[in-house]
């Protein structure tokens, strides 16, 4: 989700496994969270099911803290104006909607949408970050919507709020079909530089899929449904620094949603970090 994105940068490496796609689950049925892969002992340091009827504001703020009363990513000039108003808790489910509905930001701009996001970061710029994490097993059973024109995502940012590094665990830049998996670093020139890998066809808007990293020292390993399907162990490629978690529906990056979409969902049936 940083200012500048990788489309499909490895697609025809994935291309040959797309036929083996991980099976899609059913939207109503909740999926248990399963454990971290080895090697070495694990421990949970942050999860949530998402029972109650409302977001728990110890775990998660629904804002960036740069901004009051609503917040947006100017960096890929997106549609929506993020409001806490986008972000409900029912039946098990943290959801996410955007909605095409003209939204005045405290920016003093107008946006043709609004949206929902939550954060483990600050409620406000000089506020402590709910949770931070350097390192460990991620994980999160997620429903991505189906409309054109959306990018929703699970992904890490540093908790000093310069990215990069980033690491989005997963992300649909183009089609619902697909999903990326990038990692964002800084060369010794001082350029943004990402890799990337992507995973499908898979009819992923159908159901329910888990998408986990494992971050390690030495290595980011990607999963989708269980399945191990991107890997970078390049070491300056590798973040090693603390980092918040995000689940955002953000809209109109990298294509403008088609006119007759007027509405999508992103839902989160758990989220799980694990860590040595």
């Amino acid at each position: 989700m940083g200012s500048s994105r990788v489309v499909r940068a490895a697609a025809s490496l994935f291309l040959a496994v797309a036929l083996a796609a991980g099976c899609a689950h059913d939207g109503g049925s909740r999926v248990p969270p399963p454990s971290p892969p080895p090697p070495g002992p694990w421990h949970t340091v942050f999860a949530d099911d998402f029972h109650g009827d409302r977001l728990n504001p110890a775990r998660w703020t629904t804002c960036y803290d740069w901004n009051q009363g609503g917040c947006t990513n100017r960096g890929n000039d997106e549609l929506q104006w993020y409001r806490p108003g986008q972000v409900s808790v029912g039946g098990g489910r943290l959801t996410l909607t955007a909605r095409r509905r003209a939204t005045r930001g405290t920016d003093g701009r107008d946006y043709p949408w609004t949206s929902g996001m939550v954060s483990t970061g600050r409620s406000s710029w000089n506020a402590r970050p709910r949770a931070v994490f350097t390192y460990g097993y991620f994980e999160a059973s997620v429903r991505i919507p189906g409309q054109g024109g959306m990018l929703p995502a699970f992904w890490l940012m540093p908790a000093s709020r310069f990215t990069p590094p980033e690491i989005d665990i997963a992300e649909v830049l183009e089609m619902p079909r697909w999903i990326d998996m990038t990692v964002h670093w800084r060369g010794p020139d001082g350029k943004e530089k990402a890799t990337a890998g992507s995973f499908g066809p898979v009819d992923f808007p159908a159901g329910h899929h888990v998408f986990a990293l494992n971050w390690e020292r030495d290595a980011l390993t990607w999963y989708i449904d269980g399945e191990l399907r991107f890997r970078v162990t390049d070491p300056a490629k590798i973040p090693h620094v603390p980092m918040e978690l995000l689940f955002t529906l953000a809209v109109g990056y990298p294509e403008l949603p088609p006119p007759g979409v007027h509405t999508a969902r992103m839902s989160v049936d758990w989220v799980r970090v694990w860590q040595h």
